[in-house]
């Protein structure tokens, strides 16, 4: 479905404005092509830094960057109910339709708060969420992670690092800690940091009273009992398991397309199947690569590339996964990851990525200016 219209004629609906859709718009500003972003949020989340964000005090307001600063009347704020794409339109909650020309949805995945935000809100009272919360943390003696991925090792990694008088528990349900995707040996650093900074690392274990506790919420001695018959007391509780597809904004309209996690089916030119003028970018499809802010940058690439392509009649470029680039931040001072499959030494990994969390290189790219610390 869609045919080829002229460079005038074009109108990109971008859904959603993570690090996908950001650098999607700023990609379609750039070319001068019409647009149209909508999030449910007034300012883009640096969720990279989101975790520093629950606890370091006044370190919230660096992470939220106002969209309408940035590509003014072309961002919209609101909730996508569904896709007509019959009529070519985005509907939003209270009826508003936006037409498109073409469509890049890039919803990214939803989760627990702190890691992920997804609430309509504006910049002040999202900052005032995560502000809120360093109050919970900060009247905590000691804290429990529940998850042994990527966000978790990094959540525990930054409270031993921000508070290292707090006792810090990381409980992971398998015997390896972060990302499958990683290589062996950054994974296997990634627990030598965690034991190096003092947090105890209980693998193997899965939490089996998780329904009846309290989570994000200092309550002293809860007690956590794990599948083992291990018994832990704490008094808060971050839980870094179950992320999932946002796919609400597009599972009416595109169940058929979709896969049993909610992820949109796309080809190598990274359109929904069935749909030459529909694009699928970031953790919304379902490409077999490990779900990253920079491979997220990558599709959008490729998207924008392509509708510009397909307007201009020319072949379009296919998407081509490669090695694993992902670096953790495992507090300000310490970090580990690859780049390209090529393990990165600890003390740059937290030049390049621990010491900002990339801050500066979204505030670059919005053309803000970074408020100071």
């Amino acid at each position: 479905m869609g045919g080829q219209v002229s460079t005038a004629d074009v109108h990109v609906v971008v859904v959603g404005g993570g690090f996908g859709g950001i650098a999607a718009a700023l990609r379609l500003q750039s070319r001068g092509l019409a647009f149209t972003l909508i999030d449910l949020r007034d300012s883009f989340h640096h969720n990279v830094a989101a975790l520093r964000a629950s606890l370091q005090p006044g370190f919230a307001k660096r992470t939220f960057i106002p969209y309408a600063n940035t590509f003014g009347d072309s961002f919209v704020q609101g909730r996508v109910e569904r896709i007509d794409t019959g009529r070519q339109a985005v509907v939003l909650e209270g009826g508003r339709e936006i037409q498109f020309t073409h469509l890049i949805l890039c919803t990214g995945t939803d989760g627990t708060f702190p890691g992920r935000f997804n609430t309509v809100a504006s910049h002040q009272s999202a900052v005032q969420s995560y502000e809120d919360f360093v109050g919970q943390v900060q009247a905590a003696d000691s804290v429990l992670v529940i998850g042994g991925g990527s966000t978790g090792v990094e959540m525990a990694a930054e409270i031993r690092t921000e508070y290292p008088d707090k006792k810090v528990v990381l409980v992971h349900s398998r015997m390896q800690l972060a990302d499958p995707d990683l290589l062996p040996i950054v994974r296997y650093q990634a627990k030598e940091v965690l034991l190096e900074k003092g947090v105890e690392v209980l693998l193997g274990h899965k939490v089996s009273n998780l329904s009846e506790l309290k989570l994000n919420a200092t309550t002293k001695n809860m007690e956590v009992v794990t599948d083992k018959g291990e018994r832990i007391k704490t008094d808060l509780i971050f839980c870094c398991t179950g992320l999932r597809v946002n796919s609400s904004a597009y599972k009416s309209s595109f169940s058929d397309h979709m896969t049993n996690s909610g992820a949109l089916k796309v080809n190598e030119h990274l359109q929904v199947e069935g749909f030459s003028n529909v694009f699928a970018i970031g953790d919304c499809n379902n490409v077999n690569e490990a779900k990253t802010a920079y491979n997220a940058e990558l599709h959008a690439g490729i998207a924008v590339g392509n509708i510009a392509n397909s307007v201009n009649g020319k072949r379009l470029t296919a998407y081509r996964t490669g090695n694993v680039t992902m670096l953790l931040a495992m507090g300000r001072d310490d970090g580990v990851g690859q780049v390209n499959g090529f393990q990165l030494p600890r003390c740059l990994v937290a030049l390049l990525k621990s010491r900002d969390l990339l801050l500066w290189k979204s505030w670059r790219e919005m053309k803000q200016k970074q408020p100071t610390p």
